[in-house]
């Protein structure tokens, strides 16, 4: 019984870097996140990783609560606008800010804690701090 939390944390962390691919690629080509999601799709191959459905979940919802998410970012983040962002950090932060407010399965700390440790994988050496600031107040702010 003791392995189930740690079978599920690889799988939803492989969720996410997907998730972020997806969303990446539509921010840099300014295309829809859905549509880049089908492309996604069709290339591939079978069969489908058991964590994809997850990892479409999240590009979903960024997708359908992205203004509100983008407005949060906005609101939160002090001294960056959305556009000075690096991407990667722009798209970690959506995807966190959906878990936080749309996932009730997930703990805070536990969308957090992954935002930062893939930042801390794929984007600059401030990265993971900057997140980890942003996120919190953001928790904190949908907690009240």
């Amino acid at each position: 019984m003791a392995e189930g939390p740690k079978q599920q944390m690889p799988a939803r962390r492989k969720a996410r870097k997907r998730a972020l691919d997806v969303l990446y690629e539509a921010d840099m080509r300014a295309r829809p996140p859905v549509e880049v999601l089908a492309g996604y799709l069709q290339r591939l191959e079978q069969p489908r990783p058991e964590h994809l459905g997850y990892a479409i979940g999240l590009i979903e919802g960024v997708a359908a609560n992205q203004a509100r998410i983008d407005e949060l970012i906005d609101s939160y983040a002090e001294g960056w606008t959305l556009d000075r962002m690096p991407a990667v950090d722009r798209n970690l932060a959506r995807i966190a800010i959906y878990e936080l407010l749309y996932v009730d399965e997930i703990d805070d700390a536990v969308a957090i804690s992954e935002a930062v440790e893939l930042a801390r994988q794929m984007s600059t050496d401030d990265s993971p701090r900057f997140l980890n600031g942003i996120l919190g107040r953001i928790a904190e702010y949908a907690t009240r």
